[in-house]
């Protein structure tokens, strides 16, 4: 039986985090895999922190619980590390964590397997807005190959109109980019 893939993503309301995670889902379905996603909500207002989780697996997943003890962790909006402790649980564990920043060094994670990508930077240039969701995915196909960049890009093309679709795809192609020089810079050890 092979191990179902699990990802918790975490973020604030209205950027995007479930969004993220039916993407990642539908990619992996296109690449002929079974996949599920499902959002966690607190109180649902922009801003509050969200949770969403995404499970793919080449079998069939029977599972609909949270998800506790991640194989990967993305995290949207770096400020919830130090503000909500349920971010890091079970992290210590993790196949890699991915965060929305510039800054390299995270002392409070007890992973090596970290990996930044400024999102927020690339989703100014690339889509003139701070939508960091799309760039994201890109950064975790790159990061974990549990999708190819070839469905999840048509995972974004039929989920948005051409034009949204376009620049959000340049986003996530140079989250993508951006995550593969690191991981063969630092030589990235869990994938």
């Amino acid at each position: 039986m092979e191990k179902i893939q699990e990802i918790r993503l975490h973020g604030r309301g209205g950027q995007g985090t479930v969004t993220a995670a039916e993407l990642i889902a539908v990619a992996a379905f296109y690449d002929g895999k079974f996949s599920q996603a499902f959002p966690s909500f607190g109180v649902e207002r922009r801003g509050a922190p969200v949770s969403a989780f995404c499970r793919i697996s080449g079998e069939k997943i029977r599972l609909r619980a949270q998800i506790y003890q991640p194989d990967f962790i993305i995290i949207q909006d770096a400020g919830l590390i130090t503000t909500d402790p349920s971010v890091l649980q079970g992290a210590e564990k993790c196949r890699g964590i991915l965060i929305n920043s510039e800054k390299k060094d995270w002392p409070e994670i007890k992973n090596k397997n970290v990996i930044t990508v400024p999102a927020t930077k690339i989703a100014l240039e690339k889509i003139g807005k701070p939508f960091i969701n799309t760039a994201l995915i890109g950064a975790f196909t790159a990061m974990s190959k549990l999708a190819t960049l070839g469905s999840l890009r048509r995972a974004v093309e039929e989920r948005f109109p051409p034009e949204v679709a376009a620049s959000n795809i340049a986003a996530m192609q140079a989250a993508y980019d951006c995550v593969e020089v690191k991981i063969k810079e630092y030589k990235f050890s869990s994938i």
